[in-house]
């Protein structure tokens, strides 16, 4: 979730300065809503006591559950004397309307479910690619809650009354997403500052959340599998629990903030937020916050002077570094959490401001090392090597070995008929994406791939900046950018 969301060009204010004009006698702590977006309702003692030990979302998940058995249900009854090709596309349609309102419950109830729907979508070993299609929505932003929920939160972390806390506190916030949402405010120094708090219920209804996703996760997961191979189901949770656990400590994400600003720290064209230790804890972070403009704002851009191909040769570099030398790279690069700084040299100098580091990801040495083991095979077109370096990673299900070493073999011919590796190694951007679909297609249709989390993670981080930049600059060759770093990964001595 992106913790500098500016307002718009026309009513962009000076640092510090309230976002939205304020109204007589607004001291800046008053309730107020957001245009535009619905506000979920208080939540009653009752209903989060319901919410934190699972009562709640188990009551709608049976509901969704109930609906979706029903449109099943017509689906069938509506095909019966139908041809078979009008039955199996009335099925998918079925399917696809399904998903869709399991991504909108699993949105709803935010938090873990949120999360849960999240990685899932980033697994396309695992989820089909309708569904996965569907969970894409929980990208979207959520209605934030009142400021009155999440003012115990802040006083509780911060252990001390908000108004002593903060100078100003803007009440409508910058944005809301699964766990969190991110409001303005500013310093008793006059910094100007995000700060982004955990929902009030996040941490009381952990336990609960996760006993209910584990039983929803078995049985789909199995369903999946369809008895092809022995499903690791344990493996699996155990990457998704981590990986929400770590984006639930804001102490971890500002540490995170902390080392890839010192890494890039030596390219003047890189900000940073920097991080206000005394205003963060675990469930409340607090962070410079920047007047920007959004990276794929192409009219503000424009209107400044800013080129928008030197902006993605900015991102670009700062990736290469962090994917193939740091070894910790932020992993959510979409639009929502990258930006321009709205300076008065932006046109000439354009700097590139990172925000929401809860997502990220540090590769151990021994991932390092199989996958530069796994390049090596590829550059030789080597099966054996590679389905080894594979095994290596528990990569591959038990009785599925065949079926793998089969879809890598016919991979890389398809590779070399292509104009094998050193085709690959100058690729442009649009030949890289078709890569990426080609690799996707091998994990949906390979029964018993299944890959570790951050390889995934980094394999679909690397896509997201090559999709960018084909849609904010096309022309900037990210390939040729990105190589001497690629270089540099593979030269490292094991």
């Amino acid at each position: 979730m992106s913790t500098q969301r500016p307002p718009p060009a026309e009513s962009r204010v000076p640092p510090g300065a309230p976002s939205t004009p304020a109204s007589p006698g607004d001291d800046g702590f008053q309730e107020a809503s957001r245009p535009g977006l619905g506000r979920p309702p208080s939540r009653s003692p009752v209903r989060l006591w319901l919410r934190t030990r699972g009562v709640e979302p188990v009551f709608r998940i049976l509901v969704c559950s109930a609906v979706s058995a029903a449109i099943l249900a017509w689906a069938s009854l509506a095909g019966l004397f139908a041809p078979q090709a009008s039955r199996v596309a009335g099925r998918r349609r079925a399917l696809a309307r399904i998903a869709v309102r399991w991504a909108a419950l699993l949105g709803s109830l935010r938090g873990a479910y949120a999360k849960a729907g999240q990685f899932a979508a980033s697994r396309p070993d695992r989820v089909p690619e309708e569904i996965v299609t569907a969970l894409v929505a929980l990208r979207d932003r959520l209605p934030p809650l009142p400021l009155a929920e999440i003012r115990p939160v802040i006083e509780a972390a911060l252990e001390m009354p908000l108004e002593k806390a903060f100078a100003d506190f803007e009440p409508t916030p910058l944005g809301a997403a699964s766990i969190a949402q991110v409001h303005r405010a500013t310093l008793a120094d006059g910094t100007p500052v995000a700060v982004k708090v955990q929902y009030p219920w996040i941490q009381a209804s952990l336990d609960a959340d996760l006993a209910v996703i584990r039983t929803l996760a078995r049985t789909a997961l199995r369903r999946a599998a369809r008895g092809r191979w022995k499903l690791d189901f344990e493996r699996f949770f155990a990457e998704f629990a981590g990986g929400l656990a770590d984006e639930l400590d804001f102490e971890a994400e500002a540490r995170a903030a902390r080392e890839i600003a010192a890494n890039l720290s030596g390219d003047p064209a890189i900000q940073v937020p920097r991080v206000i230790a005394s205003h963060t804890r675990t469930r409340v972070l607090t962070m410079t916050y920047h007047p920007c403009i959004n990276i794929a704002d192409a009219d503000g851009l424009t209107d400044r002077g800013i080129s928008p191909s030197r902006v993605i040769e900015i991102v670009a570099r700062a990736y290469a570094k962090q994917m193939f030398k740091d070894g910790l790279f932020h992993a959510d690069p979409h639009p929502g959490n990258l930006f321009v700084l709205d300076e008065a040299d932006a046109s000439h100098n354009p700097r590139v401001l990172f925000v929401d580091f809860g997502l990220h990801r540090r590769l151990s040495p021994e991932l390092q090392k199989e996958m530069r083991q796994g390049i090596f095979a590829l550059m030789q077109r080597d099966v054996d090597l590679f389905v080894q370096r594979m095994n290596a990673l528990n990569m591959i299900a038990p009785g599925a070995e065949d079926g793998v070493r089969r879809a890598v073999s016919n991979m890389l011919d398809r590779i070399a008929s292509q104009g094998g590796t050193d085709a690959l190694m100058s690729a442009q951007g649009s030949q890289v994406l078709s890569l990426k679909d080609e690799a996707k297609k091998l994990l949906q249709e390979t029964p018993g791939l299944q890959l570790p989390n951050d390889l995934l993670l980094y394999a679909k981080t690397l896509a997201y900046v090559f999709a960018l930049g084909e849609e904010i600059a096309p022309d900037v060759d990210l390939m040729k950018i990105s190589v001497p770093y690629l270089l540099q990964f593979l030269a490292v001595r094991d």
